[in-house]
Order: C-alpha cells, then structure tokens, then sequence
C-alpha cells in the first residue's frame, strides 16, 4: 500500500492517473517535461517517496542538496534515490526534457538498482551535459518514451536493459562538485535534509520493511558530508547530537508498534534496523527502564 500512496501523490501533482501507467511486476513511466503540469513551477516534494528517477533536463536551475548548492546552466543528468531529499529551483521558465520514475520492484530480478553509484549519493548523481553530451541522452530517453507506448510484447524487458544504458553512460562522466553555502544556513538546511531523511523510513508498515539508515555514519554518506560535520550541524541547531536524535525516531516507533501490532519483538527489532533482538531490548530497556514485552502488557505509552 505504501508504494501505491507513494507514487499517487506523485500522479496527482502531475494531473494523471496511475492506473494508466504499467502494470506490471513493479512501476515504470516516463514523462516529457514540457507536458508535466506543475503548478507555478513550485518544487515538488514527497513526504515517503519510495520510486527511483532519472531526468534529463535542459534548461537554467539549482539543485540544492545539503550544504551544497549545484547551479545548472544548460543540460544536466540527475538521478535520485527514495533516500535522497534535495530542492530543484527552477531559474528559466522554459525547461525541456524527461522524468522517468520507476520503483526498485521493477528490478527485482535484474540486480539490486541501489548499487549503482548514481543512485547511492548526491556526489555522484548530479551530472552537467555539454552540447555534444546531449544528443546521446536525448536519444536514450526518446527510445524509452516511444518503447513504453509501443506494442512490443516484451517492452518493460526493454526498457529495463534502456534505463541501465542510461546509468552506464552516466557513470562514465564527471559529477558535478557543488559550491559550498556556509554559515548557519548550511546548519540549518543540513538539519532539515537530516531530519527529513528520518522522517522518510517511518512509520513501519510490513513486518518485512526495514529502515536502511540507523547510525550517523550512514546518514552521512546519505548526505555527501562528514559525519564530524552532520553532528556540529545538527548540534548548532538542536543541542542534541545525531546519535541522540536517530534513537529517539526509533524509540519513539519501538513503542508505536509494540502497542499497536501483535508482531514478535524480534520482527521489531528487525524492522528498526537492529541485528540481534537482544540489541534492540538492551537499547530498548536502556530508554525505558522496562523490557519491550514488560511495555507491551503495561499501561505506559
């Protein structure tokens, strides 16, 4: 149900219908640009985006993202992951190309889409297009626009082997490298990126979903930063350190589904991203003075 809210949101920003997209094992769909409606060129923004997208976009824009802010004059490849919150500002009207979203179900049984680098950080997913650049991807894109409204039998196989020929061409360029915002605007905009990627994995639906990110170190790579440089953020602007905020996120889920699930305690702790059960009720007796069953059969919330 997730993916499916997920990706309706998106639909209903685009004035379409999802059912109209594939459905196939998993989602797939591409865009051109210049039909998205998008209501006064506002940024689109996700509360739980579950959906892997590639764009290719012609026109002048900054795409904000940590303490770093990417200015694009002409052409430029961005791909983004579910994890990965960032802030598109369009700058020229008139923008041209394609999106094309599709959900990691959709590769299921072709290989694990999050290995790639292009869609593991911002550091390398971020990529300007010259004028010689452009016709190759554009010509990708355009072969996977006309593909998914074709008749071939076998087209979402295609189009899979087309999305990879799209991020292998990719890969073999030059990231674009950012220029650092500093001062407490860089603060406070890592904190918002932080604290909106935390905020992206919950609530826990599935007995079978589990977080991906549960230590600072790994909210760092996220984030293209250092995690000495995440927790002087984080501590500028909320006096507790990325430590403490991710456990109090856990906690405070921990105890939501002990109350309100008849899961085990060790698919909880499972799902909260924890190894070994008894890690999970070591931490969790460790915050609450109390067993997680002692809290499931009691009266405290």
């Amino acid at each position: 149900m997730a993916d499916f809210v997920a990706l309706q949101t998106f639909y209903k920003i685009l004035n379409q219908d999802l059912t109209s997209a594939s459905a196939e094992i998993g989602h797939f769909n591409i865009f051109r640009i210049e039909d998205m409606q998008l209501p006064d060129y506002k940024p689109v923004t996700y509360s739980r985006r579950n959906f892997f997208k590639m764009s290719l976009v012609k026109g002048h824009s900054k795409i904000h993202y940590a303490d770093q802010c990417i200015e694009v004059l002409e052409s430029v490849l961005v791909f983004t992951n579910p994890m990965i919150p960032y802030h598109w500002e369009r700058i020229s009207e008139k923008q041209s190309g394609f999106v094309c979203i599709f959900t990691e179900d959709f590769f299921n049984r072709f290989g694990n889409i999050r290995d790639y680098p292009v869609f593991q950080a911002v550091g390398a997913a971020v990529i300007p297009l010259s004028a010689d650049d452009v016709p190759l991807f554009q010509s990708l894109f355009t072969r996977m626009f006309d593909e998914l409204h074709g008749e071939y039998a076998f087209k979402y196989d295609l189009l899979r082997s087309q999305v990879m020929e799209v991020v292998h061409a990719a890969q073999k360029m030059r990231p674009a490298v950012g220029s650092p915002v500093a001062g407490s605007n860089a603060a406070e905009r890592i904190t918002a990126l932080f604290a909106e990627l935390l905020e992206r994995q919950f609530p826990i639906e599935l007995s079978n979903q589990v977080i991906q990110l549960n230590t600072p170190s790994a909210f760092a790579r996220q984030l293209n930063i250092h995690v000495n440089h995440l927790n002087k953020a984080l501590k500028e602007t909320t006096a507790r350190t990325t430590s403490q905020l991710i456990k109090e996120r856990v906690l405070q889920e921990a105890k939501v589904l002990l109350k309100s699930t008849n899961w085990t305690v060790n698919e909880i702790a499972w799902g909260l991203g924890f190894q070994e059960p008894n890690h999970f009720s070591s931490f969790f007796k460790s915050q609450m003075k109390t067993t997680p069953n002692q809290f499931r059969q009691s009266d405290i919330d």
